[in-house]
C-alpha cells in the first residue's frame, strides 16, 4: 500500500511517538486525484491521536505538501510502504462518518460505473458542521404503531407486501400506482410499517415539490422519527439530519437524489419514486442513478425494495421480467373506474369529420369542449405546453427556413411582452441581440412565422379563448405547488404541473409531436411518463374527467396513455431496446475525448470479450486548448460484462493518468445520449 513520504515544515514537532497498537493509518484523502492515484495512503498514527483516530473518523494529513481532508479506513500494525511513512496531522472529528457499510457500499457504486472512491464518498458524506454534531440527536425514538393500510388493498398482493415489510422480509416491488393515486400517503405507510418493525426506511424522489408532499405524509404518521436530506435546507441542517440518521435517531429519511447514500440505520426499505426523471441520475462523477444505487442497497442489504411511479421505465421492466422484482398492480377494473377518459386527436372518426383541421390546429374542438366542461362545473384545467417562452422558435414566412441571427447564427425567437408600447421585436436565444428587421438569406423575405408556440404564447391564447376565466402558468420562472378547486386554466411546463384540490376536470396535452420526436433514445418514454403524471391529476372518467392528447391514436405511447396500460408499453420498449442493444439489455460507455486520446485508450483498454467498439463520431466541440475536434467512442457489452466494462476502462484511464495523458471523459448508461 502507498504511503505519504514525510515533509518537516516551520513549527513542526521534531519529536512523535507512534501509537502502541496499530500505528499504521490507511486513509483516503478528500481531493480530486488522478485516476492511478485512486487508492488509500497510509499515514503513521502519533500516540496523542490514539483514542480518537478510529476508523470511519474525518482527518487532516500532508498530501502533495498541502494540508487536506480525509477519511480513515482502518488501522494496521504494518504497511507494504518502504519508506519513513507521514504523520497523521490531527483528528477533525471523532464521529465515525465512514462506515463499513457505507464504504463497501461507495466502493460497489464506483465499481460500477468505473469511478473513483473518493468521488462517490464526497457524493455520499456532507460536509462537516461541528454544531451539528453538537446538536444532533442520537437517541432513537420509540418504534411507531403499524398504520392502517386498507387504500394497498386495491392493489394484487398489496396487503401480502406490507406484512412481508413487517415482517423484515426482503419483498422486492415495481409498483405501479393507480391515477388519482396519493402516493406519499401509501409510501408514507410503507415506511411507518417499516419502522414500526424496528428497522430503516429511504425515500427518494424527483424535486422538492414531491418531497414536501411526503414530508407531510411521513410527519402525520411518524412525527420526528423521519427527516430530509435535501440542499434546500443549508448544509449545516442537513448534515444535522444526515447524522441522525447515521446515529440511529431517525428511522425514515427521504429526500432528492443525494439522499440515495443515506446512512439509514438497519435498512428495511428502499423506495425510488418516478425513477424515469431525469433528475434522479447524479450529474457529477461517475454520474450514479438513485434507481440503480438503490437497488443495489437494497440487494447488499437485504432490505425491501419499491420502484414506483405512474409510468414504468424500460429499466423497472427489466427487474420484472428478470424476476428479481414482481408487480404492485391493481385489477383493470379498478384501473378504469379510477383512470380519466382520454382521447387523442385522430382516433374519433365523428369528432374528425366535424373538424376536418383537427389534426393541425393547436386546440381542436374536442379540446375546446372538455375545457368548457371542466370549467362549468367548477373545476380547474390543465393545459401541458413543451415548450416555456412566448414563441421559442421562428421561420422565414414563406421559404420555411429557420430564421437565425445575423451576428453569431443562434436561433430567433419573440420573448413576448411590450416595450414602449409595442410588442418586442424577435431576440436571438444565443446573444440576446434584437432582430428588429429580418431579411431571409435564402429567400429575401421579411416575414417570420411561429414554428413551435411556448407556455406564454399559450396562455395568452387561452385567455382570449375562455374570457372571464382566470388563466395562471406554472414553469421555470415560477412553479405552483398547489390550486384550489375553482374555474381556471393551468398552464404549465412538462413536469411543473401543481396538484389541484379535488383534480383537475380535464387535461390538454398540446403538441405531443414535440415530445415525441426529440433525436434520442428515450423520447417516446420521456414524453409518456409526462402524460401519465400529468393525467393522473384528472379526476376519474365516472366523475367527467377528460384527458385530451395532440398526438396520432397509432402510436404506441398514444395507445398506452388512451388505455391506461403502462406495464405494456414498457415491456414493447424493453423488447425493442434488446433488439437494437441499448441498455437495459446491453450495458454501454460513452468515451469523449480527442481522437488520438481515444485510439490510445483502446489500444490500452482490456476490454470484455462482447464488446462491441462504435465510432468514433465528431461532438462538433474542440478540446480546452482549441487545437484537436472531440468525438465521442460509444462500446456496449452484454448485461453480464458491465462490471468488467467498467473496471477495464477504469484501469485503461489509470495507465493514462500515469502517463500524464489527457484524461478522457467516460460514462456508463449515460441518459443525455440515450
Amino acid at each position: 500500500m502507498a504511503g505519504a513520504q514525510p515533509r518537516k515544515r516551520k513549527g513542526e514537532e521534531t519529536e512523535r511517538t507512534a501509537a502502541a497498537n496499530n500505528p499504521v493509518a490507511r486513509v483516503m484523502v478528500d481531493v480530486p486525484l488522478p485516476v492511478h492515484l485512486d487508492r488509500p495512503f497510509d499515514y503513521r498514527v502519533p500516540d496523542r491521536l490514539d483514542a480518537d483516530a478510529q476508523p470511519g473518523c474525518r482527518v487532516r494529513v500532508r498530501f502533495r505538501g498541502k494540508l487536506v481532508d480525509g477519511y480513515l479506513l482502518e488501522r494496521n500494525e504494518t504497511t507494504d510502504f518502504k519508506g519513513n511513512l507521514a504523520w497523521l496531522e490531527r483528528v477533525s472529528s471523532p464521529e465515525p462518518v465512514l462506515t463499513p457499510e457505507m464504504l463497501s457500499q461507495a466502493q460497489a457504486v464506483a465499481h460500477r460505473y468505473g469511478g473513483m472512491l473518493a468521488d462517490v464518498l464526497r457524493l455520499a458524506i456532507p460536509p462537516r458542521s461541528a454544531a451539528a454534531e453538537k446538536s444532533a440527536r442520537s437517541e432513537p425514538l420509540p418504534a411507531p404503531e403499524r398504520p392502517e393500510t386498507t387504500a394497498w388493498q386495491r392493489y394484487q398482493h398489496g396487503q401480502s407486501y406490507l406484512d412481508a415489510l413487517h415482517a423484515g422480509r426482503p419483498a422486492r416491488a415495481v409498483w405501479q400506482a393507480l391515477p388519482g393515486e396519493d402516493w406519499p400517503a401509501r409510501l408514507a405507510e410503507a415506511a411507518a410499517t417499516t419502522a414500526s418493525a424496528g428497522r430503516g426506511a429511504l425515500i427518494v424522489v424527483p424535486d422538492h415539490r414531491d418531497l414536501k408532499r411526503l414530508h407531510r405524509a411521513c410527519s402525520a404518521l411518524l412525527g420526528d422519527d423521519v427527516v430530509t436530506l435535501t440542499a434546500d435546507s443549508g448544509p449545516a441542517e442537513r448534515y444535522k439530519h444526515w447524522l441522525a440518521a447515521l446515529r440511529g435517531a431517525a428511522r425514515v429519511v427521504i429526500g432528492t437524489r443525494a439522499a440515495m447514500f443515506a446512512p439509514v440505520r438497519d435498512l428495511g426499505l428502499a423506495v425510488v419514486w418516478d425513477d424515469g426523471d431525469d433528475l434522479h441520475s447524479y450529474p457529477q462523477v461517475p454520474y450514479p442513478h438513485t434507481r440503480d444505487v438503490l437497488t443495489q442497497r437494497a440487494h447488499t442489504a437485504g432490505a425491501a425494495l419499491i420502484v414506483g411511479g405512474f409510468a414504468r421505465t424500460a429499466e423497472a421492466a427489466l427487474l420484472v421480467e428478470s424476476g428479481w422484482t414482481h408487480e404492485l398492480v391493481a385489477h383493470r377494473n379498478d384501473v378504469r373506474a379510477a383512470a380519466p377518459r382520454v382521447t387523442s386527436i385522430g382516433e374519433d372518426d365523428t369528432q374528425l369529420a366535424r373538424d376536418p383541421a383537427a389534426r393541425a390546429a393547436r386546440l381542436p374542438s374536442v379540446g375546446f369542449e372538455a375545457a368548457r366542461a371542466a370549467l362549468k362545473i367548477g373545476a380547474p384545467v390543465l393545459v401541458q405546453v413543451p415548450r416555456r417562452g412566448y414563441v421559442p422558435a421562428l421561420a422565414c414566412g414563406d421559404c420555411r427556413e429557420r430564421a437565425r441571427c445575423r451576428r453569431c447564427a443562434g436561433p430567433l425567437a419573440l420573448p413576448g411582452g411590450t416595450e414602449d408600447g409595442m410588442p418586442k421585436p424577435a431576440a436571438c436565444n444565443w446573444c440576446g441581440a434584437a432582430e428588429a428587421a429580418f431579411k431571409c438569406p435564402q429567400c429575401g423575405s421579411r416575414r417570420l412565422r411561429a414554428i413551435a408556440v411556448g407556455a406564454g404564447r399559450t396562455a395568452e391564447e387561452l385567455g382570449r379563448a375562455f374570457p372571464g376565466f382566470p388563466v395562471r402558468t406554472s414553469g421555470a420562472g415560477e412553479i405552483l405547488a398547489d390550486v384550489p378547486a375553482k374555474p381556471a386554466l393551468i398552464v404549465c411546463t412538462p413536469g411543473a404541473e401543481p396538484v389541484a384540490d379535488g383534480g383537475y376536470g380535464a387535461a390538454l396535452l398540446l403538441d405531443g409531436r414535440t415530445l415525441l420526436g426529440r433525436p434520442e433514445l428515450r423520447a417516446s418514454e420521456t414524453a409518456l411518463r409526462l402524460w401519465f403524471s400529468a393525467a393522473a391529476l384528472v379526476r376519474p372518467g365516472s366523475e367527467g374527467g377528460r384527458v385530451v392528447v395532440m398526438a396520432e391514436s397509432s402510436l404506441q405511447p398514444v395507445q398506452a396513455l388512451v388505455r391506461w396500460d403502462p406495464s405494456w408499453y414498457a415491456a414493447q420498449e424493453l423488447a425493442e431496446r434488446a433488439e437494437l442493444g441499448f441498455p437495459p439489455a446491453r450495458r454501454v460507455a460513452a468515451v469523449d475525448g480527442t481522437p488520438d486520446a481515444i485510439e490510445a485508450l483502446l489500444d490500452s483498454a482490456d476490454l470484455p470479450a462482447s464488446a462491441e467498439v462504435l465510432g468514433p463520431v465528431p461532438l462538433g466541440e474542440v478540446d480546452e486548448d482549441g487545437s484537436s475536434e472531440r468525438e465521442r467512442l460509444i462500446v456496449r457489452v452484454e448485461r453480464t460484462e458491465g462490471r468488467a466494462l467498467a473496471d477495464s476502462l477504469h484501469a485503461a484511464q489509470a495507465i493514462r493518468a500515469a502517463r500524464k495523458a489527457t484524461e478522457l471523459q467516460v460514462r456508463l448508461d449515460p441518459l443525455e445520449m440515450l
